[in-house]
């Protein structure tokens, strides 16, 4: 591609702070507010006119991701901190696709009256931590919940069950310490071995989260998968283990 060609194209991809904004589903007041506030560069002036690029459209949907995922300003201040100026808009676009849900049933916010009459019963504050230790509620914002809603029966058929709370905690800080560890490895291996060959091919930054939301629901299966392979054989190794007992004994 000439110069001459490469200026057409950047300015076909040039958009006025009203286009930016009907893209983006902000209004001009907020994108002025993290314009000022450095979450996005300023426009590149033409004139008296300011233009926005790829790179505002895909920073600006950062934004608006990590807004949707509770993250405070500040929080939002210092994990665009940690991406570099000159990222381009599909580096960003990887950003923002890791950070989308990966199960597709959203969580439904309730009051805790609103919650017991779904639930069918009153619950008492053992019971809400245990449902919360179980990763089927949170606390959210003024005393109300989030419910993963397809999974509340079974959170219920466990508490009739007597399951206790102390092993709901403990079950959860094994999950949350190889969750920790699993998504930290997965998001590398975008980073190093998935997103460089679609960046070398040219492939647009929708492209990426096309392959992301694709790979979700089969990295979820793996993990089961590799979870239930797992559990299959420590059984057999605990009951060779056992035999292998016996037959010292005898």
């Amino acid at each position: 591609m000439t110069q001459t060609e490469e200026r057409l194209e950047a300015a076909r991809e040039l958009l006025t702070l009203d286009e930016l904004t009907s893209r983006v589903g902000m209004s001009v007041r907020n994108v002025r507010f993290y314009t000022t506030k450095g979450l996005v560069p300023p426009p590149i002036r033409r004139g008296r006119s300011g233009y926005y690029t790829p790179d505002h459209v895909a920073r600006l949907e950062l934004v608006r991701e990590l807004q949707g995922h509770g993250f405070t300003l500040a929080a939002i201040e210092k994990y665009l901190a940690g991406i570099p100026d000159d990222a381009a808009p599909e580096d960003i676009a990887l950003h923002r696709a890791m950070l989308a849900p990966w199960q597709a049933d959203v969580p439904v916010e309730m009051s805790r009256a609103d919650l017991e009459r779904r639930a069918g019963r009153s619950l008492g504050d053992e019971d809400l931590a245990t449902l919360e230790a179980l990763g089927i509620v949170r606390r959210s914002r003024r005393g109300r919940f989030e419910v993963a809603a397809p999974q509340l029966q079974v959170g219920l058929g466990l508490l009739d069950l007597g399951f206790p709370m102390e092993a709901a905690v403990a079950a959860a800080e094994v999950y949350t310490a190889h969750g920790r560890q699993i998504a930290q490895e997965l998001n590398e291996l975008f980073k190093t071995l998935v997103w460089p060959a679609y960046k070398e091919a040219g492939a647009p930054p929708e492209r990426i989260q096309q392959v992301v939301e694709r790979l979700k629901p089969l990295s979820i299966a793996s993990l089961v998968a590799a979870y239930e392979a797992a559990m299959d054989e420590d059984r057999r190794a605990r009951i060779a283990a056992r035999a292998d007992r016996g037959g010292r004994e005898h």
